[in-house]
C-alpha cells in the first residue's frame, strides 16, 4: 500500500484518542484556556453527564475575529513562539491542541468578543480544519464554547463511556481540582440547569479556606497542618492532613506544580515515603499542596493530557518533599500553640539546600504546649540513654497544666485515663510506649550513623549490564548506605558487606531493590526502612505490655515523654495512641446545658 497522507479531520479523531478521553478531559482542557485568558468567573453547563452539552463561559479577554479560525487549527496557538517560550511557558495549555481534538469528535461552536470589538463573532466546527466563516453574534465580553453531541461521529468510542452520574462525577472532581489551583477565579457548574458548584472568588485567607472546605468537607482543616517551606528556589506551602484523617483511596491528594494540577509518580513516592511511619496499613494520606518552581527547571510538555511532568532535578524534588512533609508531621505535638521549628529540627536537604523552618497549626488537643512534672521516675520504665538531650522535654512554672494533663487512673491495665484542662484523655500505653521507644531507638541508630558488617563469604549474582555500571557509577551512594558492592563482570556483582543490623536479610534483594530506587528516583530509602522495620519490632516488643499495671508517677511520666517525642500521635504502625474528650463532649453525654 502506498504512504498516504492522512486528512485534517482524521489526524484530529487520531490526537484526540490522547487529549479527549471523556467529558471530563474537555472540561480540563476548556476551563485552562478559559485560566488562560484572564477570566475572573468561569460558568459551566452540562447536559447528560456532557454527552449532550457542554458549554463553558469565561470573562476573559476574548479572541480576535481573524484569530477564530486559527484558534481550531492543530499547532496554532498565542502562548508560545519559541523553545525557550516552551522550557519556561507559565501558561496552562500550550500544544494548540484541544479545541481542533474536540471538533472532530463533537459539534463545536466557537463565540468570542475581542476587547476592543464592536461586537462577537461565532465559527463552526467539524474538525476538518476548513470553512471558518466567522458570523456576528451577541455576547457582552468574553468566550462561549458550546460542544454538542460528544462522540455522535465515533460511535465505538460513545460506548466506553459511563453512565451519566459516573460521567458528571468525573467531571464535577475535575472542576474542583482546578477550582482548588486558582482562588482568585469563580467557578460555577450547572448539571441538567441545576445549580451543583457555585464558588465566588476567594483572595483572603478565610474564604480560600472556606473553598477548602466547601471541596474537601470541614473535617479536612479542622485535623489538617498549615505548611509553609521554602528553600533553593523551591517553595510548598499548603495543608496536610494529619494521619488519622486519611482515606481508603487517594481521591483527596491535590498536588499542584506552579499552578498546575499533576499526578506524578516521584511526588507521590516522596508523599508515601514521609508518612509511611504514621499511616496506618492501606490508609492514604490527603493533602492539598502546592510548589512553586523555577519553570525552566520542570517539563510540562510530558504529555498531550499535560497531567503529567519531568523534573530536571528529580533527587532535589524528592528530597525537598519527603523531608518537608516528614519533619511537618514530626513537629506535631499536643496543643494548639503554632510550633516553630527550632534550629535543632532544621533540615539540611541534599548539599544545595539550606535549612527550613515552618510553622505547623494542630487540631487534636484544645491545650497550652506545657509541662509540669518531673520524668525521672520514668527512667527506668523507657529507659532513656545518656544521649537524650534533657531540653527535649518542655518545663513550665507550678501550677500549670500540661497539654497531655495528669494521670488518674489505670484503666483494665491498658488504657491511661488523664485529666486535661479542657476535659479527659485516654491514653493506649503500649501504643505510645511503642513509639516513644522507637524514636528513641531511631534517634540513636543514627547517630552511631551505618557500621558496615564485612560477610564470610561474598555473594554474588548476576544482573542487568545497565545495573552493574550503576553500581560503578554510583559507588559512593552505595557505600553510604553501608553496603559494599563491586561490579566483576559485564553482568555480574559482589556483595562484600552489609548494614551490621541487616546482615540477616535477603543480601541479592536488598541489592536489587536498592539498584531499582537509585535508577528510577535517583536515592533510595531501602535500607533505612529496613532498619526502622527491625526497630520498630524491638520497641514493640521493648515497650510496656498490656495487663500491667503503671503506678501514677510512670503514667504521668510516660505522658511527659509524649509530649516530648516526635510523632506520639501515632504508634509505629500506624494507629492512633490517644483521644480526647472535651468539656462540651462529655456535657452531651449527660444533656446538661440543653
Amino acid at each position: 500500500m502506498n504512504i498516504k497522507k492522512l486528512p485534517p479531520q482524521l489526524v484530529n479523531q487520531i490526537a484526540a484518542g490522547e487529549v479527549i478521553e471523556r467529558p471530563a478531559s474537555i472540561i480540563k482542557e476548556l476551563i485552562e484556556n478559559s485560566l488562560d485568558a484572564g477570566s475572573s468567573n468561569i460558568s459551566i453547563d452540562v447536559d447528560q453527564g456532557g454527552v449532550r452539552l457542554i458549554r463553558v463561559r469565561d470573562d476573559g479577554w476574548g479572541i480576535h475575529k481573524d484569530d477564530l479560525g486559527l484558534a481550531l487549527c492543530r499547532h496554532a496557538t498565542s502562548k508560545i513562539e519559541s523553545m525557550h517560550d516552551l522550557e519556561t511557558t507559565k501558561s496552562m495549555g500550550f500544544r494548540g491542541e484541544a479545541l481542533p481534538s474536540i471538533s472532530a469528535v463533537a459539534k463545536l461552536k466557537l463565540t468570542s468578543r475581542f476587547e476592543e470589538s464592536e461586537c462577537a463573532w461565532s465559527v463552526k466546527a467539524d474538525g476538518s480544519e476548513s470553512d471558518f466563516s466567522p458570523s456576528p453574534d451577541s455576547l457582552p465580553g468574553g468566550t462561549v464554547i458550546e460542544v454538542q453531541d460528544l462522540f455522535y461521529n465515533i460511535p465505538a468510542r460513545r460506548k466506553f463511556l459511563r453512565t451519566e452520574k459516573t460521567e458528571f462525577l468525573h467531571m464535577e472532581s475535575v472542576v474542583k481540582r482546578l477550582a482548588l489551583a486558582r482562588f482568585d477565579v469563580g467557578f460555577s457548574l450547572n448539571h441538567n440547569r441545576k445549580s451543583v458548584l457555585n464558588l465566588k472568588p476567594a483572595e483572603s485567607p478565610v474564604n480560600q479556606e472556606g473553598r477548602i472546605s466547601e471541596i474537601c468537607g470541614s473535617g479536612f482543616l479542622n485535623n489538617a497542618l498549615a505548611v509553609d517551606f521554602e528553600a533553593s528556589q523551591l517553595h510548598l506551602h499548603g495543608w496536610l492532613a494529619l494521619p488519622t484523617f486519611s482515606r481508603s483511596q487517594n481521591d483527596m491528594q491535590y498536588f499542584y506544580v506552579n499552578g498546575r494540577l499533576i499526578r506524578d509518580k516521584l511526588i507521590s513516592h516522596a508523599v508515601r515515603q514521609a508518612y509511611k511511619d504514621v499511616l496506618f496499613s492501606g490508609r492514604h494520606p490527603v493533602f492539598v499542596l502546592y510548589l512553586e518552581m523555577d519553570p525552566s527547571q520542570v517539563d510540562v510538555n510530558a504529555h498531550p493530557a499535560k497531567m503529567e511532568v519531568r523534573f530536571r532535578d528529580t533527587r532535589l524534588i524528592h528530597d525537598f518533599l519527603f523531608r518537608a512533609i516528614h519533619r511537618s508531621l514530626a513537629a506535631v505535638r499536643p496543643g494548639d500553640q503554632p510550633v516553630i521549628a527550632d534550629s535543632s529540627q532544621q533540615v539540611q536537604l541534599a548539599d544545595e539546600i539550606p535549612a527550613i523552618a515552618a510553622t505547623h497549626i494542630m487540631k487534636q488537643s484544645s491545650l497550652p504546649m506545657q509541662v509540669n512534672e518531673e520524668i525521672e521516675n520514668y527512667a527506668a520504665l523507657v529507659g532513656r540513654s545518656e544521649t537524650t538531650p534533657s531540653s527535649q522535654v518542655p518545663v513550665t512554672t507550678p501550677g500549670e497544666i500540661p497539654p497531655l494533663g495528669y494521670a488518674i487512673a489505670h484503666l483494665h491495665d491498658i488504657y491511661i485515663l488523664s485529666e486535661s484542662k479542657n476535659g479527659m484523655i485516654l491514653v493506649d500505653a503500649h501504643a505510645a510506649h511503642e513509639r516513644v521507644t522507637y524514636e528513641r531507638l531511631k534517634r540513636e541508630f543514627s547517630e552511631n550513623k551505618i557500621v558496615e558488617q564485612p560477610l564470610l563469604l561474598p555473594i554474588r549474582i548476576s544482573v542487568s549490564q545497565s545495573e552493574a555500571e550503576l553500581v560503578e557509577s554510583e559507588q559512593d551512594r552505595i557505600r553510604s548506605y553501608g553496603l559494599e558492592v563491586e561490579r566483576s563482570g559485564i553482568q555480574t556483582l559482589v556483595i562484600r558487606s552489609l548494614p551490621a543490623q541487616l546482615v540477616n536479610v535477603d543480601a541479592e534483594t536488598l541489592v536489587r531493590d536498592l539498584l531499582a530506587d537509585i535508577g528510577s528516583l535517583g536515592e533510595s530509602t531501602l535500607v533505612e526502612d529496613k532498619s526502622n522495620e527491625i526497630l520498630s519490632s524491638m520497641a514493640c516488643h521493648g515497650s510496656v505490655r498490656a495487663n500491667r499495671r503503671l503506678t501514677r508517677d510512670e503514667m504521668n511520666a510516660l505522658l511527659r515523654e509524649m509530649e516530648a517525642t516526635e510523632r506520639s500521635g501515632q504508634c509505629n504502625h500506624g494507629r492512633p495512641t490517644w483521644v480526647e474528650l472535651n468539656k462540651k463532649e462529655l456535657d452531651k453525654f449527660f444533656l446538661r446545658g440543653q
